[in-house]
This record gives C-alpha cells, structure tokens and sequence, in this order.
C-alpha cells in the first residue's frame, strides 16, 4: 500500500481502518510490533525515554550491568537487515547485549535460502520458529508491516521491530531522536527531572533540511512531535525533495505549526534545533543529483555566529558535505548522543515489548534515586 494511504488510514479519527491497523500491532494498549511512529502517543513516549534514562544509570555500575543482563537471557533475537547499515545494526546488538539477549544475524540474502528460490514470507516464517524476535531492515515500504500482520496468524506470534523500511518510516530512530532532543532542551533550561512534567518542546523550532521528501527518519520524527504543543517546524529543502504532502496534511489535522523554505542560512538564527540530511541519492531514478545545488541545505562552521546559544545540531548519519566536520568538538553537536541514545532507547522498548519494563524500574527506585 503507498505511504500516503497507509499514514492517512492509521491517523484518520474515522473509527474502521486506523482502530484496526494500529490495534494488530500492540498488545495490551503498548506497542507490541513497531511499525509506524505513529503507534506511540505522548505518554508512551516518555515512559520510553524516562526507562531509557533508568537503564542508562543502571548500566553505571557493575552490580546494575549484572542485573541487566539477566531480564532477557531466555529470549533470542534476529537482525534481518538486508538492506545495508553500520548504525541501526550495531545500535540493535548493543540493545540486546545490554539485556542479555542472545541475537544472530542476516546481513546478505546470498547467505540464507532464498537464492534457491524460497520467498521472502517463508524465510521470515522460518526464522519466527528459531527466535522470539524479529528486528528488520528492509528496503521495501509496508514491509515490516505485513510481516506484522503475517507473524499474528501464525501459531506462533512473535514480535517484530522496523529497523527502516524503504522511503517510509523509521520509527525507532524518531523515538531516539526524539529522546536526544528531549534532554538537550531540559538541559538547557536545567529541569532534566522535570522535562515531561513541563514540556520542554513548547515555544522551540526545530528545522528538517535536505532530501526530505525521501528521508523516513524525517516522516518518523515529524509525527512524533505533533503529539507536543507548542512545537514549531521548518522544512528547508530543495523544492523538488520537499517534503510530502501526506506529512503536512498529518500536521494540519494536529494542528502542528509548519512553514516551508528552501534556504538554511535565512532561517539558522530562528533555529532551537536543527536536523540535517543527506542527499539520498541512492532513491534517483533519472539524474536527481546533479541537478541540485546542495549548498544551501548546508551547515557549516562559518555559520556559527548566527546560532542560538543552545542550538542542538541533529544527524541520522551517515553524513556527506552537508555537515561540517568543524562542528564535531563543538557543544552544538548532539548527533554523537544520539548514537549512543539509540542503545537506551532501543534497550527500553526491547524491554517494554517484554514486559521487563517494571522490573527495571523496581530496581530502579531501590537503588537510585530519579
């Protein structure tokens, strides 16, 4: 099913499609499968991002590492990302290793049975008998969703996970993202403890620049941060890799302030946030690339005197020329957090998935103090 259609059917109020779709893939009021960003309301949102800070500080001491390990020790995971990654893939691992969840791997179709004609369908049926887990990466849009819908009328059901599935969503990442973003802001306004009490979004704007027409990270984050009011957006791209309709038409119905433009150094100065993009030229068709001057979707450290003291500068990774390496050391740069946030993150839904949530946040409250 295109993007459009399956964003508009999950997120229209009309009760039929959007009650059904979104309730195939959770159990129990909480994501079960995760598919779509749009599964995770406000609440479930900051329970993530407050279990991933309670992991995190569990994980300093050795004693707290121990006890991580244990809550999935029984539990196996596969990786199936045939699509490639460095991130994603090594963030998943660390995940599960922090939980102790054993995890093996299928990087390369030419590894696995399918290059003597077994479909797809049946190499996922095949591996939900070996794990308890699937966490995929998958270059066509809609696939971890049918895989979803076709591992629930299995005898067997287990969960799976969307690493990023071709040009539409990415929601483990806007989940990550959205934690980085969080702590920046609660950072600088010195209420870390209080950042979901007090709404640390309100009054910011946050800016998308580059290809966003073909960046699922950037579809994924957008709807999460309609679920926080206040929030202002700004998608700076090339009109030919604007973003699509389907995202402004989400905002619209959220009520979710938005303004398009085409130039980053026009607007750096307004900025509370900033998330850059590649050009992901591996999506052309024709001669996408040349014709674009990618200098104006460009940050670079000459810029610097236009920055707000406290601009949070966001990358999904991997970079190109867009992102000026000078920036690296600077206290601007929050794309290195949000490497490692996505272990926390991802942590914290393996585990919620789980249900080892509750333990984490008993031993939390016995030994720390939040």
């Amino acid at each position: 099913m295109p993007t459009a259609e399956v964003d508009a059917e999950v997120d229209q109020p009309a009760p039929s499609g959007a009650a059904r779709r979104v309730t195939a893939l959770n159990r129990n009021d909480k994501a079960f499968h995760v598919v779509l960003a749009q599964q995770f309301e406000r609440d479930a949102i900051e329970q993530l991002c407050t279990l991933a800070d309670m992991i995190r500080e569990i994980a300093t001491t050795r004693q707290g590492t121990q006890f991580l390990i244990t809550l999935l020790s029984h539990r196996r995971a596969m990786l199936y990302f045939i699509q490639p990654s460095t991130r994603t893939f090594l963030s998943f691992t660390a995940a599960c290793q922090v939980l102790g969840m054993p995890f093996n791997d299928v990087r390369d179709r030419s590894t696995s049975s399918e290059v003597k004609g077994e479909s797809e369908d049946d190499t996922i049926r095949v591996l939900s008998q070996y794990f308890d887990l699937i966490i995929m990466r998958h270059p066509g849009e809609g696939f971890a969703e049918h895989v979803a819908h076709m591992l629930n009328d299995m005898p067997r059901t287990i969960p799976v996970i969307n690493g990023g599935s071709g040009k539409d969503q990415h929601p483990t990442q806007a989940l990550l993202d959205i934690y980085t973003l969080s702590r920046s802001f609660a950072q600088q306004t010195a209420k870390v403890e209080r950042r979901f009490k007090d709404n640390v979004f309100d009054g910011k704007t946050i800016a998308f620049v580059g290809d966003l027409k073909r960046g699922r990270t950037v579809r994924s984050l957008s709807y999460l941060l309609c679920k926080y009011s206040g929030v202002k957006l700004k998608f700076i791209s090339p009109p030919s890799l604007q973003i699509s309709d389907d995202i402004l038409e989400y905002l619209n119905r959220n009520d979710t302030q938005y303004e398009l433009a085409n130039d980053l150094r026009t607007h750096i100065g307004e900025l509370d946030a900033v998330y850059m993009t590649r050009l992901q030229d591996e999506w052309d068709t024709d001669t996408e690339k040349s014709s674009i001057d990618y200098d104006k979707f460009s940050l670079t450290a000459d810029m610097t005197g236009m920055f707000k003291k406290d601009l949070a500068i966001l990358h999904p990774l991997p970079r190109r020329e867009e992102l000026d390496q000078k920036l690296d050391a600077t206290p601007y740069a929050k794309y290195w957090d949000q490497v490692r946030n996505g272990m926390w993150m991802r942590a914290a839904l393996i585990a919620s998935i789980f249900n080892v949530d509750i333990a984490i946040r008993d031993h939390y409250h016995a030994y720390h103090t939040y």
